[in-house]
């Protein structure tokens, strides 16, 4: 969450001369809501449910850069889907988030003492971000452009 994920992935695929694709968006464009209201009005299994969708549809349709929310590894269908296909882990400490984000209420999972929930989160899913990844590439203090970079670097992917 705030790593940068939607920016860097806009970026690369305009290095890349591919389309993009953001998954969270394509839940918020199907169901007329935010991430919010659905966590809020609906609950996180039917999120969850929606973003396995989501992201199974994508990989079939897309074939340039593409976001997935930070949760999507959490199903193991997701995870055997992202086998496959190249996979960027972008990566933040705990006080780098405070600076992005604020963790502030607008992330239905941080509502309660962010900065902890955070470190749970992380501790919880970084083995499986890490399982799917085909690199690693740290955001801390590095701006976009940087991180884009970095990631082309770590891929050896050439701009167009």
């Amino acid at each position: 969450m705030g790593v940068g994920k939607s920016t860097v992935g806009e970026l690369l695929a305009e290095r890349l001369g591919l389309g993009y694709r953001d998954t969270d968006a394509d839940i918020v464009a199907a169901r007329g809501l935010t991430v919010s209201e659905i966590f809020l009005d609906e609950g996180e299994p039917v999120f969850r449910a929606l973003e396995k969708d989501a992201v199974r549809r994508a990989l079939e349709e897309h074939e340039g850069v593409l976001a997935l929310g930070g949760g999507a590894v959490l199903d193991p269908d997701t995870r055997a889907l992202l086998a496959g296909h190249k996979v960027v882990y972008l990566t933040m400490d705990v006080e780098e988030a405070v600076r992005r984000t604020g963790l502030n209420a607008a992330r239905p999972l941080l509502t309660l003492n962010p900065r902890k929930q955070w470190r749970e989160l992380m501790e919880a899913r970084r083995h499986l971000y890490e399982e799917v990844a085909t690199a690693v590439v740290a955001t801390d203090g590095r701006d976009p452009e940087e991180v884009a970079q970095a990631v082309l670097d770590a891929m050896g992917w050439k701009q167009t």
